[in-house]
């Protein structure tokens, strides 16, 4: 595109202005009639341009080429996925210092308590902390399955990778806000490291494929690509709600729900309109690709503790996971109530619950992070946890 006196004929390079977060020197590249030889042109199976301009291809359709050729961004979205998770352990790790070393007035005259000794700071941030460790294993288990992945089951993969970083994401960016929001005006200031990670969480929300709309990709090859999860067991009430595999098939039926509400919303459309029938089944099949993969991630935390042979830790991490499910469950507690996962008392019983997984957590917080492995070069650098 250019030699030693710049740019060839035609081609006009167009620096982007400057954005906020971490700096990337992105450009607008354009072509104005610029001829290129047939051997320049990348090619493959799923497009060849033969000397005479025919095209031959092992892909039967144009959509299918374009999705075939823009397949290698796939890599992409777990990198993107692993750089906003690392961003969100490091913000979760400054706030959690902060907190217990950041001191205020407490309710005795002339003693001061640090910031952590407070439920409204501390109960915030291990609800953060335990969705943090659900989106590590979660990675984790992604990346397995995309480094083992065969031929067969490519296009599943390719839709759990897709699924991962649009949760990861969005999740990640929830947290950076929240961790900087903990550490108060002094976070504001880029020199104590959580300035920026907002934004970069929202460059990784829209590179390597915009997040909803890989979203609905997914999820519109899910609505009949994607095998109806078994309707649970209705609730009794004698079920505990610290009981994984309770909150677990709570999830399990929120999944079932929305599946089968996108397959009928797509069914009463109109035949011959296939974008009507999408935007009718679009909101069900976006709640069914969430609940999935939330259902991936518990599947994800689940594992990781069965590997942990410490009883400590294993305690430890057992309750952070269903603190983890309570909130999801929480969350969809009104739809899980109609559908019969949940009885009325499990629903009054949910804020009650928390506090208790709460209270025990709490004194394992500071460790949780440690176990993130931020260098601790990168935390004593940082002025609002190293000055007064």
């Amino acid at each position: 595109m250019s030699d030693d006196r710049g740019t060839l004929p035609g081609i006009t390079v167009t620096v982007l202005p400057e954005r906020v977060g971490s700096p990337v020197d992105h450009c607008v590249t354009s072509f104005d009639h610029v001829r290129l030889p047939r051997t320049a042109l990348i090619q493959g199976e799923h497009g060849q341009l033969r000397p005479d301009g025919s095209l031959t291809s092992s892909v039967d359709s144009a959509r299918k080429r374009f999705l075939h050729a823009i397949g290698r961004v796939t890599v992409g979205k777990l990198c993107m996925s692993a750089s906003t998770l690392g961003g969100c352990r490091a913000a979760l790790a400054i706030a959690v210092r902060y907190a217990h070393t950041r001191t205020i007035s407490g309710p005795v005259a002339g003693r001061r308590v640090p910031l952590a000794a407070h439920r409204s700071h501390h109960a915030r941030l291990l609800e953060r902390v335990a969705t943090a460790y659900a989106m590590t294993f979660l990675h984790r288990e992604v990346t397995d399955h995309w480094i083992t992945h065969t031929p067969t089951d490519r296009p599943a993969a390719e839709r759990l990778v897709a699924l991962a970083k649009g949760w990861i994401t969005w999740q990640a960016r929830e947290i950076v806000t929240e961790s900087r929001e903990r550490c108060g005006a002094r976070a504001l200031f880029p020199v104590n490291g959580l300035a920026e990670y907002p934004a970069n969480a929202d460059g990784a929300i829209t590179a390597e494929g915009d997040n909803l709309a890989i979203w609905c990709k997914a999820a519109a090859d899910m609505i009949f690509g994607h095998t109806l999860a078994p309707e649970p067991l209705p609730a009794t009430g004698r079920e505990s709600l610290t009981d994984p595999a309770f909150l677990r098939r709570g999830i399990t039926a929120a999944e079932r729900h929305w599946h089968a509400g996108a397959r009928s919303d797509l069914r009463s459309g109109e035949a011959d309109d296939a974008l009507g029938r999408w935007n009718n089944a679009s909101a069900s099949a976006l709640n069914l690709a969430e609940a999935y993969i939330i259902g991936q991630a518990a599947e994800a935390f689940a594992t990781a503790i069965t590997r942990t042979t410490a009883a400590g830790t294993r305690a430890a991490l057992t309750d952070l996971y269903v603190l983890f499910l309570l909130d999801q469950v929480d969350s969809r507690s009104g739809l899980l109530l109609a559908e019969g996962a949940l009885t009325r008392d499990h629903v009054r019983a949910l804020p009650r619950t928390r506090h208790l997984l709460i209270t025990r957590l709490a004194p394992h917080l500071p460790a949780l992070t440690d176990a993130f492995s931020v260098p601790q070069e990168h935390l004593s650098s940082l002025p609002m946890l190293t000055a007064p």
